[in-house]
């Protein structure tokens, strides 16, 4: 059933045509995340900087090991991200344009994605951290004005349904590209490349082409200024005043903080195994890279039955229970993956892996929809407090991973630590209200 949302501005809620769009930026953006940041993209990047066993480049005046580089390349988007998005958010929620900046981000992830096409050698390799880090901040920059539209489409009963789907169609669209992107590296002289690596570039093409192509879905269907404001004055300032007003809020909201704080810990250890699962593959078992794209494909299929069946769990037993049951097996995915030794074994974690993944996430975003407040305006503030503590928790498990591998020399020791946020997200996700996050989602 549709109804208008309390508005001066005519715009229903529950409208499938709204929906659908909304579903379609998933489908968008997801390629970057499993091309760029997950599969083709690592491989390529090691190769280029690879040198026989010597795996030293030289940035910045600094000489550092490649992954070292890489992977401080992202962490310094993803600071970039956490220090600039709460501001931007005001602004959008002063001003009412928050489509406006997630067409700013989309098209700057987009354009630095298609920019990685000319990162063909080492003498390039600046111009290779620059997209790289540009395309992770257009990504990331994007999420926080699209999750903000949730509330404003749907009616409360359906948020974790359509967070679901959307993860559904993301992991659908990215799976169908990525086959793609496969078939033309590896049948490179049928589409007449001169090489693997050419073909590989033209790849980096093809995502930022597909999710500028997609984008343009969402942005021609999407409420623009549902409030009807007409801002006056120095917006910038304004902006400044609105996430203020916002960030003073909370102090009344005692189970939206707790959460926050949950979901830091949590967060931490997912996003730490999903951006570092290839490097515990290759540097622990020894995987070759056909059998590490294979896993990566594995668990995009499984992650969209994933966040299928947690969205339907939270329906009948409150959004609570389910997101405290996936961090349980996340315990366990830590704790077997410090045992595991042969390829299959690997696969079979993966599979695990790809299932709450998918759960976990959808999930994630729509319980703190449910924890904002109803009568607020300010969503994108709200939603860019989720952003930053997405992306900080991003920077915190990445590097303690890290830091442990140094300390102990064994990728099996970081990820068993990892076992340490998912209780801590259980304990403060314990002191959150189960009413106030009760699962009411209809699924059709």
């Amino acid at each position: 059933m549709t109804k208008p949302i309390a508005t001066t501005t005519a715009v229903v809620l529950n409208n499938p045509k709204t929906v659908r769009a909304w579903y379609m930026y998933d489908w968008a953006n997801s390629v970057y995340s499993l091309v760029i940041t997950s599969s083709i993209f690592p491989i390529y990047y090691k190769e280029v900087t690879s040198s026989g066993a010597n795996e030293q480049v030289k940035f910045l005046g600094f000489t550092l090991q490649n992954s070292v580089l890489y992977s401080y390349a992202l962490s310094f988007s993803f600071l970039i991200v956490a220090a600039m998005l709460p501001f931007l958010s005001g602004v959008a929620d002063f001003t009412g344009r928050k489509k406006a900046f997630m067409k700013f981000f989309v098209w700057m992830g987009g354009l630095s994605c298609i920019g990685l096409y000319f990162f063909n050698d080492l003498t390039m390799l600046w111009w290779g951290i620059l997209c790289s880090i540009l395309a992770s901040v257009g990504y990331s920059g994007s999420l926080v004005f699209y999750n903000a539209f949730l509330p404003e489409i749907v009616t409360e009963d359906r948020y974790d349904v359509t967070s679901a789907r959307g993860y559904s169609m993301g992991y659908y669209g990215s799976v169908i590209l990525m086959v793609i992107c496969l078939m033309i590296i590896l049948n490179y002289e049928s589409f007449a490349f001169s090489s693997q690596g050419a073909a590989t570039r033209f790849t980096f093409l093809l995502v930022g082409a597909w999710w500028i192509g997609f984008a343009m879905i969402p942005f021609s269907v999407l409420p623009d200024n549902i409030y009807n404001k007409k801002p006056q004055g120095q917006i910038w300032s304004k902006g400044y005043e609105e996430i203020a007003k916002v960030w003073r809020s909370l102090k009344n909201q005692p189970d939206l903080k707790r959460y926050l704080i949950s979901f830091f810990f949590f967060n931490s250890g997912v996003q730490t195994i999903m951006y570092l699962a290839t490097l515990f593959g290759t540097d622990v078992l020894k995987l070759d890279s056909s059998n590490l794209i294979m896993t990566i494909l594995i668990i995009q299929l499984v992650g969209a039955l994933g966040a299928w069946l947690f969205a339907k769990l939270s329906r009948h037993s409150g959004n609570r229970f389910s997101l405290l049951s996936m961090l349980v097996i996340w315990c366990g995915v830590c704790i077997a993956s410090y045992f595991i030794t042969t390829e299959y074994q690997f696969y079979a974690l993966a599979a695990v892996v790809g299932m709450i993944m998918g759960g976990i996430q959808s999930l994630s975003r729509a319980t703190y929809s449910k924890l904002i407040p109803e009568d607020t305006q300010d969503h994108a503030s709200y939603f860019s407090f989720y952003d930053v503590t997405f992306n900080v928790s991003i920077v915190i498990g990445t590097f303690s991973y890290g830091f442990i591998n140094h300390l102990t020399g064994s990728m099996r020791n970081s990820a068993l630590f990892l076992t340490v946020y998912f209780v801590l997200g259980m304990i403060f996700l314990l002191t959150v209200s189960s009413r106030d996050i009760t699962a009411r989602s209809t699924l059709k």
